[in-house]
């Protein structure tokens, strides 16, 4: 015996069998069923469009909106893991970058979200290296322009397949190959190592081990000094007498030979210029 359906009869609402998007967003990213990020995200955006501002539930909404986007800020973190801070850290300031953009997303614009929130989210961590991070001081300028060089050299590096040389960026961002040179070496400056630091790659050694040598000759600085002072001071001849003995190695010999003169004469005026060197006088004829 056959059953018939009565016609006309409503059809089955099964509204109660649709997930909620906010439960689901708060569900671990396995057990989200068929529902991925970017469908979760319109729907939840969609949800809080038809909330008024006032609605308690738009925070419970805009919390989820986070929540399931946290993944897009670890994302853009990890072009930054080279840097010296913790990663943890600069998640959490990306995740600043997330709110804003979810706070300023447009869906009638009809772009991805991810497509929107993205430079966003790199641009917040972004300033955070350049305002919080640098222990060096770095003029305002190279700053600003090292977020353009960083950029050319991402789009570069993808378009070339390595990484681009000086010339191609310049080229790029139609700046002078100095600019860039300046902006690479500010954007390596964000922290001062210690002079008195072990560095590893150096076999324990210090930097401060590494840095010049002691100047055996660094205390007659002054004295050179000095006498430089007081040999200005001489009369032309006496002034050659001291520059053919002590500069150009002559003997008294070859002295009065040079300036047609006995030695014993030459060897009397070498005493007296010597004496007055020595008292720091100037000298009188």
């Amino acid at each position: 015996m056959s059953v018939r359906t009565q016609q006309g009869s409503a059809p089955e609402d099964r509204t109660e069998d649709r997930p909620d998007p906010v439960e689901l967003a708060s569900r671990r990213p396995g057990t989200r069923g068929a529902v991925d990020v970017r469908t979760l995200t319109r729907i939840l955006f969609e949800r809080l469009a038809e909330l008024p501002a006032d609605a308690p539930e738009r925070a419970r909404v805009r919390s989820a909106l986070i929540e399931i986007n946290i993944p897009l800020v670890r994302y853009a973190a990890t072009r930054f893991r080279s840097r010296s801070e913790p990663m943890e850290d600069i998640v959490q300031v990306g995740t600043i970058g997330l709110i804003n953009a979810i706070d300023r997303f447009d869906p009638e614009r009809g772009v991805q979200f991810p497509t929107y929130a993205l430079p966003t989210i790199l641009g917040e961590i972004k300033r955070y290296f350049r305002d919080n991070v640098r222990t060096m001081h770095v003029p305002r300028r190279l700053q600003e322009l090292w977020v353009q060089v960083s950029g050319a050299m991402e789009e570069l590096t993808v378009t070339h397949g390595r990484v681009p040389k000086v010339p191609e960026i310049a080229a790029n961002l139609r700046i002078p190959e100095e600019d860039v040179r300046a902006c690479l070496d500010a954007g390596r400056a964000y922290n001062a190592a210690s002079l008195e630091a072990a560095q590893e790659h150096e076999g324990g050694l210090a930097l401060l081990d590494r840095l010049g040598y002691e100047d055996s000759a660094l205390t007659d600085v002054e004295h050179r000094d000095m006498v430089r002072h007081l040999l200005v001071q001489l009369p032309e001849r006496e002034r050659r007498i001291i520059m053919l003995r002590f500069f150009a190695n002559l003997t008294q010999s070859q002295i009065s030979t040079e300036l047609g003169m006995s030695q014993m004469h030459v060897s009397r005026l070498l005493s007296r210029i010597l004496s007055r060197l020595r008292t720091g006088n100037s000298w009188e004829e």
